[in-house]
């Protein structure tokens, strides 16, 4: 017989399990978790809402049941001798007890481990539709955590974020509340449950591809591991161009052993690149089980790539270290891009949709790469199937975060289990090409002078001293890693590199030292980089629509104002009253009122600072041996519930202005300036015979393949910030050379002023352009600001305008003085803009697209000094 697979979906109830009189209630939707069905049945207040969180706590300290009753499929019976009938658990939020028809047949305790039990001899058969009932009981993770810290008290139980009883339980971290994030304890059936009959199955199908160094030729190695008795397996490789034609197959015998495999090689292979550098083939790999009469009696497919990944890390010229770059089909990349946690408390409400909407906005956004954060999940498929479409590259990490993780025998078990199901469920991916062992654990254990040995190879050592969980990172995880994907680099951790994790020179940083730690100028972020930057961030507001949607009372909300009780609730991160308020002072002029002119300050500080890093670190992508910086992951992209947070895009997916920034900054072809005061005394002693200058440095980015050779001049132009004028217009250098893929410098003068040396430099804008040589039509744009922008004294444009024009696919911008950091806004969430919070200067229309208006729209602008 075929294999017969069943969705158990529907008929689901629910009840709190320690209330005597409770009783079963129809669940929301399937899967499911607990919060999603009080909230259906208005049990709880919206916890996303007001200070409402504080009001469901209770939730994540009881015992859930959840209840279902099915008949056994009339196409699956007789279940005859050689047929087995299996319940598939995908993944059940954590401690759950599950029985069927008064048997118990499984006792979970790690939310992200799938589970499969033969129910062959408990299934009921007959004439009713309820014949068998299945009921799951979950405790309460936060308990069961607390009863396992109690048990094992010589563990240096500690962390970051939470409270301890986390580290003792396999499940998403940042349940536990994080500094961006509510304590949401969620418990229950959070991915589909099935119930199987078959006779034979693919267990699991993979494939190992090989490129040559060429890339005219590819071998695929095809593997499937088959449960049961089977005859043959056909194996078939086709293209997914859209005619779905086969590229190659071969049918194998199936012997004793229960793994077969099929080498296919495949000449001037469609390969997969990343989002700008190419396209994003994709291949079937399907796989068919056949029985002695040629029946077909189970089947499986995967949709794969191929590709060539490399995690590079070799000297370099000049500098000590080594570097750390992906090269995808022989292309070193600069991975500009961001970090990702779940999109929602309660990740069974994050639709396929809502996954692509995510990953196609930072397509949009010229991002290259998405680094799933340790503290969250391993992603439903619909989110790596968008990164496989979009050529978004993916840095996994392993679910660990913050924190001093146990490693008793039961718990290390359980964590194999994790990692064996994760990697197969997950290596057919071709956006896949690092996996990280965890997210700050090796800074915790430096933070914390726990004990352990770097100079110590014995693993089983590592499992004596006060940090065992290096035993998962270097050891259990990456033994995981080079069984299941051999082909995928392994990193042990996230920082991790020299000497220490703060060590600039080799693997990748955390650089916190803006907001968190010394709390350094943003400005100085040249100072501040890395081989890879795979975290840094500076908090904003969320849109100012999003604080009205978790306001009670909305616009009318008597707390409607930053510093209210209400607004700083949806801020988890501690101090942020005065990290925001320390970069805001050092940087800008502004006041708290009204709310809508503090929330685009806040973004705009978050933009002017994100912008910096982006384009002084991407200044040191130099090139071959020079790839000094390979890498920025901005903290965050997402967030997953409505906050003010380090994400440039909020919980409903309403872009900040940041990223309208990041997305500049990562455009194909890029110009930077940065500006530089310089003091020379004329002797060791004077404090006034001291000669001052202030410099510009001006370099292209080119992250295209292609040079731009000898045709594109560098254009300065200068204007007064006070009076409008432009006092200088110049060509600063000619028909320049710009290399592929590398930044270039072109130019460093002193600021074009005409009383140099007489304050003139305090109030000169500096735009840089490249311009064709040929046509002079712009090829790329940054405008420079004397810093802090608080000094400035800006003037209220009497001519600004923003127009929709071009069939209303264009808002037309102009003014007739500088114009710091203008910003476009409309009430209507359809209408989207292209670009945002762009600098005007005088004698320029910047034009920015639009999509979603109307003749009848209404554009407003927002800008610095405007209030």
């Amino acid at each position: 017989m075929a294999r017969q697979v069943h969705p158990i979906s529907q008929n689901w109830l629910f009840k709190q399990a320690d209330k005597e009189d409770a009783s079963f209630l129809p669940v929301a939707q399937f899967p499911t978790n607990v919060h999603l069905d009080l909230l259906h049945h208005k049990i709880i207040p919206d916890p996303f809402i007001g200070k409402n969180e504080l009001e469901v706590q209770w939730v994540g300290e009881t015992r859930w049941s959840y209840k279902t009753s099915f008949s056994t499929p009339a196409s699956a019976l007789p279940l005859s001798r050689g047929t087995k009938a299996v319940l598939a658990f995908d993944g059940l939020d954590t401690f759950a007890t599950v029985v069927l028809n008064g048997t118990t047949i499984l006792e979970t305790e790690n939310m992200f481990v799938p589970e499969r039990v033969d129910v062959t001899s408990l299934l009921r058969t007959g004439d009713s539709p309820d014949e068998n009932v299945l009921e799951i009981t979950f405790d309460s993770a936060y308990l069961r955590g607390w009863e396992l810290v109690e048990k094992y008290p010589n563990h240096k139980w500690g962390g970051w974020n939470g409270d301890n009883s986390r580290f003792a339980v396999r499940k998403a971290q940042y349940h536990w509340g994080w500094d961006w994030g509510p304590t949401l304890l969620t418990c229950g059936p959070w991915r589909p449950i099935h119930l199987e009959v078959y006779q034979s199955r693919i267990a699991d199908l993979y494939a190992r591809t090989t490129v040559d160094d060429s890339l005219k030729s590819a071998t695929v190695v095809a593997h499937a591991e088959i449960e049961g008795e089977a005859t043959r397996i056909r194996f078939e490789l086709s293209s997914l161009d859209g005619s779905t034609s086969i590229v190659a197959s071969e049918t194998v015998d199936v012997t004793t052993d229960t793994s077969v495999s099929a080498t296919f090689h495949v000449e001037n292979p469609a390969l997969w690149y990343p989002i700008r550098y190419g396209k994003q083939p994709l291949y079937s790999l399907k796989a068919t089980l056949l029985d002695a009469n040629d029946a077909e009696t189970d089947t499986a497919s995967k949709r794969i790539g191929i590709r060539k990944a490399e995690l590079v890390q070799q000297p370099l010229e000049d500098q000590p270290g080594t570097s750390f770059f992906f090269r995808i089909n022989n292309i070193p990349i600069f991975c500009g891009g961001s970090d990702w946690i779940p999109a929602d408390s309660f990740i069974p409400r994050i639709s396929r949709d809502r996954y692509y909407d995510w990953i196609r906005l930072m397509a949009d956004g010229n991002q290259f790469m998405i680094r799933v954060w340790g503290g969250g999940i391993y992603e439903e498929e619909a989110f790596y199937d968008a990164c496989d479409e979009l050529g978004i590259l993916v840095w996994q990490d392993f679910m660990f975060g913050c924190g001093n993780y146990p490693a008793w025998p039961e718990l290390l078990d359980s964590i194999r289990r994790e990692a064996d199901a994760n990697l197969r469920l997950l290596r057919h991916h071709p956006s896949l090409v690092i996996w990280a062992g965890n997210n700050e654990d090796y800074q915790y254990a430096e933070g914390e002078n726990l004990t352990w040995d770097k100079s110590d190879t014995d693993p089983e050592n590592w499992l004596r001293t006060d940090f065992p969980a290096r035993y998962i990172y270097e050891k259990l995880l990456p033994d995981a890693c080079a069984s299941l994907i051999p082909d995928v680099p392994y990193h042990p951790g996230s920082p991790w590199g020299g000497a220490d994790t703060r060590d600039p020179t080799i693997g990748d940083i955390h650089q916190w030292n803006v907001w968190h730690g010394t709390q350094e100028k943003y400005q100085n972020f040249d100072k501040l980089g890395g081989r890879f930057v795979s975290e840094f961030g500076m908090q904003a507001f969320p849109s100012v629509k999003t604080i009205d949607a978790y306001l009670p009372l909305g616009r009318d909300d008597p707390d409607r104002y930053p510093q209210s009780s209400t607004v700083d609730f949806h801020n988890k991160a501690e101090g942020h009253e005065r990290r925001i308020g320390l970069y805001l002072v050092e940087n800008f002029r502004y006041g708290p009122d009204p709310l809508e002119q503090f929330v685009y300050t806040t973004q705009l500080m978050q933009a002017e600072c994100l912008a910096s890093a982006y384009r002084l670190w991407k200044r040191q992508w130099k090139g071959p041996g020079r790839e000094y910086c390979a890498g920025a992951l901005v903290w965050q992209t997402n967030d997953c519930w409505p906050v003010t947070s380090w994400a440039i895009c909020d919980y409903y997916l309403r872009p900040k202005h940041a990223y309208y920034t990041v997305k500049r900054e990562m455009a194909p072809l890029s110009v930077g300036v940065t500006r530089r005061e310089h003091h020379h005394p004329r002797d060791k002693y004077t404090r006034v015979r001291i000669d001052r200058s202030t410099r510009i440095e001006v370099w292209a980015s080119n992250l295209e393949l292609e040079a731009v050779e000898g045709k594109v001049d560098c254009v300065v132009r200068v204007w007064d910030v006070e009076t409008g004028e432009c006092t200088h217009d110049m060509v600063a250098a000619r028909q320049v050379d710009i290399p592929p893929n590398r930044s270039t410098e072109l130019v460093a003068m002193d600021v074009p002023v005409r009383n140099p040396g007489a304050g003139e430099e305090a109030r000169a804008v500096v735009a840089a352009y490249l311009v064709s040589s040929a046509d002079g039509s712009q090829l790329a744009r940054y405008v420079n600001w004397p810093e802090p922008l608080k000094y400035l004294h800006l003037q209220k444009p009497k001519k600004l305008v923003a127009e929709l024009a071009r069939d209303n696919s264009v808002v037309r911008v102009s003014a007739e003085v500088p114009v710091k950091g203008l910003a476009l806004e409309c009430d209507d969430d359809n209408v989207v803009f292209g670009d945002n919070l762009v600098d005007i200067v005088p004698g320029e229309v910047v034009e920015i697209p639009v999509k979603g208006a109307t003749a009848g729209t209404k554009i407003e602008t927002r800008y610095l000094g405007m209030i």
